[in-house]
């Protein structure tokens, strides 16, 4: 008999019932996870004290690397070999403070069958919270069972009930009785019959949403498998990005320039410098207009209803970010943009709708409510916002929780206070885009918005759907809240209709959420409704958050 040469299985050292095992997921930069690694050291003390008082022992899986200067795990292949060495029966608590990318430690996660806890602190800066909430919407996608925890010091009543909760039975329970299912024949009937008719001419004519590279930031949670996609009638045309790189080589700079003086010319106020590492330069600018051209031309070329542009790991080392022209694409007043044989102008008088990141999710959403809002005769432009962070804010008519909801491209101008007028662009952060680039920045409007995430569950599609009033906020605050978060970036104080702020942690399932603008109360209900049907004839399972369609 041969004597085969079997590999040995890595034994994880075991784990005492008085004992939890940590990890933290951390972002595949490495200026990132350097700059963010003071923000995870304190809150991971802070956790670890709080389940010592419940006599409970923290260990980390993984050290600090002194040559990387962090102790996140920080690749796909890191993750796999720091699960190995933990028991799989153990207590296991993922600890965010930052943006992480998901897939760093799905593997490991798939396979582990102890109790799953996953904390952030309640903070805008890096930001944890919404780190938090895709890794949440990735297990979810997953299917792998975990409860969720988040506070401002870890030392608040609801913290505290939720660890020790976890601790005896494995599990938190958290309210979500704002959730309930849509009933179709509840909805009102013209909207009903528009919001059907709509996905039945979308499931005949057909539509595609062109990807420029899958998966980004290790978004799981924002990939939409073909198989529950296409019978949606929605198809991906699958694009690279250095396509996208190739296509801006070939717009000149005076096309570029158009598009430059035409922003100019509408009041958008570039706010630049001289130094390339450091500031937005006129250069940067150009590159970003030559890009939002390109990107409308291959959209045409494919016949794509919606775009996503991935804008990080690749793009960000080729060009600068993506985020002004995305904020062009979401918008239907925009410079116009022509065939480059023909002069044809392409998608005339319409917005080309782009979900930022590449989320498929967010792609499907934002068709669906360009439809349906263009049917009414509403303004359709919509987007896509982190679903950042918040706080209780009294004063000047408003005494409720105020989220902030923020995002660095895709906001689209008529979303402001002022529009294109009322918008700068600034440098995006060297931290993150070496080569720089800016934002479309500005204070989104008071009014009357719907929400919205489509998300993968149990093997299918489902939608949230719900109200929130936009409120302004003074300057001061407005500021302040810019500076805990990011002060380059568009930015959205909401005020959800019947929803809590826990009660939106326990139940999102994704870091992004979908937002749209109607001109009334009234106009706001009644493209809900049809926008909840367009979604149940496509086959996406609907669910209504907080006070809408009760009357």
């Amino acid at each position: 008999m041969a004597a085969y040469q079997v590999p040995e299985l890595t034994k994880p050292a075991p784990v005492g019932k008085d004992e939890a095992i940590l990890v933290a997921s951390g972002d595949l930069r490495q200026s990132a996870n350097e700059k963010t690694w003071p923000a995870q050291e304190d809150m991971e003390k802070r956790v670890i004290a709080a389940f010592a008082k419940e006599g409970i022992t923290v260990r980390r899986a993984h050290g600090y690397d002194p040559a990387l200067k962090h102790g996140f795990i920080w690749n796909q292949r890191m993750g796999m070999d720091v699960f190995k060495n933990i028991d799989p029966d153990a207590r296991l608590i993922v600890a965010e403070a930052v943006w992480q990318y998901s897939h760093h430690v799905l593997a490991g996660l798939r396979s582990h069958r102890g109790p799953i806890l996953t904390v952030a602190n309640w903070s805008g800066r890096f930001p944890g919270l919404v780190g938090l909430l895709n890794l949440n919407g990735s297990l979810t996608k997953a299917g792998v069972n975990y409860s969720s925890l988040w506070s401002v010091d870890f030392t608040d009543k609801f913290f505290l009930n939720g660890i020790r909760q976890w601790i005896k039975e494995g599990k938190i329970t958290h309210d979500t009785s704002h959730v309930h299912d849509l009933s179709v024949s509840k909805l009102p009937k013209a909207e009903a019959a528009l919001g059907k008719a709509l996905a039945e001419h979308l499931r005949h004519e057909k539509a595609i949403l062109g990807v420029f590279d899958e998966g980004c930031m290790g978004m799981y949670n924002a990939i939409i498998d073909d198989e529950l996609l296409n019978p949606t009638g929605l198809y991906k045309e699958r694009l690279s990005q250095s396509a996208l790189v190739a296509a801006m080589r070939q717009v000149t700079d005076m096309e570029a320039k158009k598009v430059r003086e035409w922003l100019d010319k509408r009041g958008v106020r570039f706010v630049t410098g001289k130094n390339e590492e450091t500031d937005l330069t006129d250069a940067q600018i150009l590159e970003q207009c030559k890009m939002y051209i390109a990107a409308v031309r291959i959209a045409d070329d494919f016949g794509c209803a919606a775009i996503g542009i991935q804008y990080q790991q690749g793009l960000k080392d080729m060009v600068p970010a993506s985020d002004l022209a995305e904020g062009l694409l979401n918008n239907v007043e925009r410079p116009p943009v022509y065939h480059a044989k023909n002069g044809r102008e392409l998608y005339a008088g319409q917005a080309l709708p782009h979900f930022n990141e590449v989320d498929e999710c967010a792609g499907v959403d934002g068709l669906v409510t360009n439809r349906v809002w263009t049917a009414m005769g509403f303004d359709p432009a919509n987007t896509l916002h982190d679903l950042r962070w918040g706080e209780h804010y009294k004063g000047k008519g408003v005494n409720d929780f105020v989220w902030v909801f923020e995002i660095s491209g895709a906001a689209p101008a008529s979303h402001f206070i002022g529009g294109y007028a009322g918008a700068t662009s600034e440098r995006q952060n060297p931290m993150y885009f070496r080569l720089g680039g800016g934002t479309l920045k500005g204070i989104s409007k008071p009014g009357e918005i719907v929400w919205s995430r489509v998300f993968v569950m149990g093997g299918k599609l489902h939608a949230d759907l719900g109200r929130a009033t936009v409120v302004e906020l003074p300057r001061e605050e407005t500021e302040r809240r810019w500076q805990a978060t990011d002060s380059n970036w568009p930015i959205m104080h909401a005020v959800l209709h019947g929803v809590s702020r826990d009660q939106m942690m326990a139940r999102h399932k994704a870091n992004h959420i979908q937002v749209a603008y109607a001109p009334s109360a009234a106009d706001a209900d009644k493209a809900l409704a049809a926008k909840a049907a367009m979604f149940h004839h496509m086959g996406i399972k609907v669910h209504l958050a907080g006070d809408v369609l009760k009357k």
